[in-house]
């Protein structure tokens, strides 16, 4: 087995959770030339992964990606993904390939009719069960996420940060019906005397404007000013995170700080909770329970699809402000 690729092309929390196999096969294989297939806008994930050799960019032009894989002579396939397009491109290289299973009529089922035939493994176990055939195992050292040695945040950031001791907090998240609505963070902030910092894209500046609102001395708005890589200092020297079912969320699983994840439209029983099976005490979930129309997505919505965004608005804040002053 001389060189093999894995296929993850999103997104942040996704690429994440497949580090531990990609680890583990090279470890288990260090004889083999490991490559990473990877959109363009989450690269910088996997290229600073020391444990890949190469990384294949994703861009507009699949057909001339597709070639350019051709010509590397690949002996394996892990398709990680399991898309309409990695079936493709997998079936256009024309190499041995292995997969792992998406579950997509289970979680269908769970969504729908709220029958919950999920095994209870998390995805990370999953991605595992595509190499169980080469003979990987599971080196239970939980998520990788690299942050090159030469990144740095602004100074004033870094003082704030230590001078200040905040907690993290993830604004956005792709889907609107996964995000912390701006009055229960309010309710947060209004119970505690901590300092907090909002991490986010360039698209969450905005709502991280209007969650600072009458409390500025406390609260500094990061988002859309910081890398993924520089979040992720921001991240780790905080050593606290308030999420929801987010990429950061998985960051902060893979930089083993501690966790309070807030739940909505979606369910940990999709497996994609935080993975730290060396440290399960430093990750806490809040959801509110026996909501009949939960989950409603297997991933998320604009707006709550009933309107009323229960699963969301009841959220308990009183339980985490107890969880952070325990801390």
């Amino acid at each position: 087995m001389n060189k093999i690729l894995f296929i993850r092309f999103s997104s942040i929390g996704d690429i994440v959770l497949t580090s531990p196999v990609v680890r583990c096969v090279k470890f288990q294989f260090p004889q083999a030339e490991i490559h990473f297939a990877v959109k363009k806008a989450f690269s910088e994930i996997v290229l600073n992964n020391s444990n890949i050799d190469k990384v294949h960019v994703l861009e507009k032009d699949e057909k001339s990606f597709i070639e350019n894989l051709k010509c590397e002579h690949f002996d394996l396939v892990i398709d990680l993904h399991n898309s309409l397009r990695s079936n493709k491109i997998k079936h256009k290289l024309k190499v041995p390939y292995t997969t792992f299973p998406k579950l997509n009529i289970e979680k269908w089922l769970l969504v729908n009719f709220k029958i919950n035939l999920l095994p209870n493994i998390h995805v990370v176990d999953r991605y595992f069960q595509s190499v169980e055939k080469m003979g990987v195992r599971n080196d239970l050292k939980g998520c990788d996420f690299f942050i090159p040695e030469n990144t740095a945040i602004p100074s004033d950031l870094d003082a704030f940060i230590l001078e200040e001791s905040p907690i993290a907090i993830a604004v956005g998240s792709k889907h609107n019906t996964k995000q912390i609505p701006i009055e229960k963070l309010h309710e947060l902030f209004a119970k505690l005397t901590q300092h907090f910092l909002l991490l986010g894209g360039k698209e969450d500046f905005e709502k991280g404007e209007q969650i600072k609102k009458g409390f500025e001395h406390r609260v500094i708005n990061t988002c859309g000013l910081l890398s993924i890589m520089e979040s992720g200092l921001a991240l780790k020297k905080c050593g606290i995170i308030i999420t929801g079912d987010t990429g950061l969320m998985h960051i902060a699983s893979a930089l083993n700080i501690r966790i309070i994840s807030i739940w909505g439209n979606t369910v940990p029983a999709f497996g994609m909770y935080p993975y730290m099976p060396q440290s399960p005490d430093l990750f806490s979930i809040i959801e509110v329970g026996k909501l009949k129309c939960r989950p409603c997505s297997k991933l998320g919505y604009e707006k709550c699809p009933k309107k009323h965004f229960k699963c969301m608005l009841e959220i308990n804040m009183n339980e985490v402000s107890e969880m952070i002053e325990k801390r």
